[in-house]
């Protein structure tokens, strides 16, 4: 009898019970004490229910579904959508406690109708025939004054002349104003952060040189959902902010927003990357952001109706009445993301785009492309990433994010390790 080298076993939070989960062969089961022990030292009384299932199989056979997961994991990769940022200045009108491209944006130089006409050009012939969209990134991409709003209008002109959709990460400072420029183009989403109500977001979050900023943002909200365009209200976590969290709950509600279907909320972890975080006793691992969520969600089970965190695969099993399918990459760089900025330059991905020493090549004032490094980009993934090979957590966890690996170990062909046993031992028991 052998044992799937991809079952997970972990006991579920305040319970006696434990959850047995295999993502190669899609099942998960929830185990007694006496059952989850025998299962794990390899002699359970009636192996029968298990082979059925998948967590006792063959090795040929194993390797045979790994194999077939693996292409078509590619294969629907390569059908899926390109997610294309493009970065017109890093300057920023906002001054927040943890930004991380604060110490390399460099001098700021104007944005040239000719990059834009060149990173046009470059796309179309780059990613010709492949879906993809088209995401404003920053810095602050909606900054005010008639030169800043005429650049914003020439790429959206240029995204609208190609039918390609169009995604919005912005401060939400200047939303508002900005909305009429969006009227003919297909907006994806608007991505917009608030850390918190009132001044617990203006201390995160104020002016650069001081100042309230969560009055306009929430003006800029409203009139985006107003207007019919797709809000991913965004929320960077720390101990700073998280038992606020439940206010923000309430004021979303209060506020009509998540009664809107246009609206959506994502959680951010604030971490370090790169230069940011000068005061990094705030900081959460994900393992003790997750516990502490974990343990206000339980004192405030409205926080639900506002936000249902993923907890690893637990949220999507219990919404989808089935197991994921199997993650062999969850680093995008230079697969499905690119990056691209106002200087020329290409980069893999925003956590790269900016910082010095990343850049990948250009597409002005010429091309050119360091292919030995986006090849290595391009490859990373579960079955080239050494510390995942042998790992049973794989494909659950992707091997993380290539660019805080190379940040930590000083290549992406270490793994970020995600703390998936702890996350579901939560979120099995939370959706429960």
């Amino acid at each position: 009898m052998r044992f799937s080298a991809y079952n997970i076993l972990t006991p579920l939070a305040d319970s006696d019970e434990y959850l047995l989960m295999n993502i190669l062969t899609a099942n998960a089961d929830i185990l007694s004490k006496q059952e989850a022990e025998d299962v794990r030292k390899g002699r359970v009384p009636d192996p029968a229910p298990y082979r059925e299932k998948g967590y006792v199989l063959d090795e040929g056979e194993e390797s045979r579904l790994y194999k077939k997961a693996y292409l078509d994991f590619l294969d629907a990769r390569d059908e899926g959508e390109i997610q294309i940022f493009f970065v017109p200045w890093y300057g920023c009108n906002f001054g927040c406690a943890y930004c991380y491209q604060q110490e390399y944006s460099g001098k700021e130089l104007s944005l040239d109708p000719a990059v834009i006409d060149a990173f046009y050009t470059y796309i179309d012939g780059e990613f010709s025939g492949r879906k993809k969209y088209l995401t404003l990134f920053g810095g602050e991409p909606l900054l005010p004054g008639n030169t800043a709003k005429d650049r914003i209008r020439r790429l959206l002109q240029g995204a609208a002349r190609r039918n390609l959709g169009v995604a919005v990460v912005t401060n939400g400072y200047h939303l508002e104003e900005y909305l009429p420029e969006c009227k003919d183009i297909e907006i994806r989403e608007i991505q917009v952060t608030l850390d918190g109500v009132g001044d617990v977001h203006d201390k995160r979050r104020p002016l650069l040189g001081g100042g309230s900023t969560f009055g306009k943002v929430v003006r800029g909200i409203d009139a985006a959902l107003g207007a019919g365009y797709p809000v991913n209200l965004r929320i960077v976590l720390d101990r700073g902010n998280l038992a606020d969290l439940p206010g923000m709950a309430l004021f979303a509600k209060e506020r009509g927003w998540t009664r809107d279907p246009n609206f959506k909320t994502q959680l951010g972890r604030n971490y370090e990357l790169h230069t940011c975080q000068k005061n990094s006793g705030i900081l959460y691992d994900r393992v003790e952001m997750y516990r502490d969520l974990y343990e206000l969600i339980k004192q405030h089970p409205e926080v639900l109706d506002f936000h249902r965190p993923a907890f690893s695969v637990s949220r999507f099993l219990f919404e989808n009445g089935e197991l994921p399918g199997p993650l062999f990459d969850s680093c995008p760089g230079c697969k499905t993301e690119w990056a691209f900025d106002y200087t020329g330059r290409i980069y893999s991905c925003t956590a790269t785009v900016g910082k010095e020493g990343e850049s990948l090549g250009t597409f002005f004032p010429e091309v050119s492309k360091k292919r030995e490094a986006i090849e290595e980009w391009e490859e990373r993934d579960v079955t080239t990433i050494p510390g995942c090979r042998t790992c049973n957590l794989q494909l659950a966890c992707g091997g993380g994010c290539g660019a805080v690996s190379k940040n930590r170990e000083g290549t992406i062909r270490a793994p970020d390790c995600r703390p998936v046993r702890e996350l579901l031992e939560m979120g099995i028991p939370l959706y429960s």
